[in-house]
């Protein structure tokens, strides 16, 4: 993951500031910075997002196409994750930015595997035959720090965005099955997003924990704890990350502030979501893709 260099002094002004719940951007330990959220950003995708938060920009495009359902699960479609990243930072050039990729994918395989998180059996055409599959594709353009939890916020925002074609089974006499899709673009099918997760990663700093921290906070944690969260404050996973260790008092806290600065983030989200979805069309593209 990408790191700063900072001296002993800049790190115990960090330090001292989350004490003293004053970061030295100005926030406090449980407000994340500005983000901005972007749907419907890549033309030949079934769904996209573009968020940036802080300095840490991603971009997230999704492809619905058709596949064969898992043994396991005969009557349900699937997502698979790729996470490329290609930013400029030298230390994810190479081994280190396929390993980061690797961890980030597995996280968010570890993330969706909650049985209510997306509404696999919508995905199914035709139970043990054909089911869509859904490729999410994550690009970390820029690397500010937190890269987990803006991943989760535009994979979300991309599987609200998405817009799967309809589809019809057609049988014939001889007992013949043909799949016809809609030629309609607006008769097709969203995904209900209600219940995906939202990654918070709480970082700690000296005695206290911060969520949303920048590449110098990263750089004075020496251990984090990955909370995925749900709309209605429910943890569906969790994992702790760093070489540091965390005491179990520490870790409940972290898991109730978690919760509480996780329910905001889904209302603000779904707010801007839904606020962009009334715009239709008519909204202004912004950034290098509009």
């Amino acid at each position: 993951m990408a790191s700063v260099v900072l001296s002993e002094a800049e790190k115990l002004y960090i330090v001292h500031g989350v004490q003293e719940d004053l970061r030295v951007d100005g926030r406090g330990c449980e407000d994340y910075r500005c983000a901005e959220v972007e749907t419907d950003v890549v033309s030949n995708t079934s769904g996209s997002a573009r968020v940036k938060l802080g300095e840490t920009d991603i971009l997230v495009g999704i492809k619905a196409e058709m596949g064969t359902p898992k043994l396991e699960k005969p009557d349900e479609g699937y997502l698979e994750f790729f996470v490329d990243c290609s930013s400029n930072s030298p230390e994810l050039e190479g081994r280190g930015g396929e390993e980061l990729g690797t961890d980030i994918a597995n996280t968010l395989y570890r993330v969706f595997s909650c049985e209510n998180s997306v509404d696999l059996k919508s995905l199914c055409i035709n139970a043990k035959e054909h089911c869509w599959v859904l490729y999410v594709d994550v690009l970390l353009l820029e690397c500010g720090g937190n890269i987990f939890d803006a991943i989760s916020i535009a994979v979300k925002a991309a599987l609200f965005n998405t817009r799967i074609p309809k589809v019809r089974v057609l049988e014939d006499e001889e007992g013949t099955k043909e799949i016809e899709l809609s030629d309609d673009p607006y008769d097709c099918i969203r995904l209900n997003v209600d219940e995906v997760p939202c990654i918070i990663t709480l970082s700690k700093i000296g005695y206290r924990h911060v969520v949303d921290a920048t590449l110098q906070e990263e750089a004075c944690s020496l251990a984090s704890l990955l909370i995925s969260v749900t709309s209605k404050g429910a943890i569906t996973s969790m994992k702790k990350v760093g070489k540091g260790s965390l005491d179990p008092e520490s870790i409940f806290e972290m898991m109730e502030t978690g919760q509480r600065v996780g329910k905001s983030l889904h209302i603000a989200l779904q707010k801007i979501l839904d606020e962009e979805e009334s715009l239709g069309t008519s909204r202004p593209k912004v950034g290098f893709l509009g």
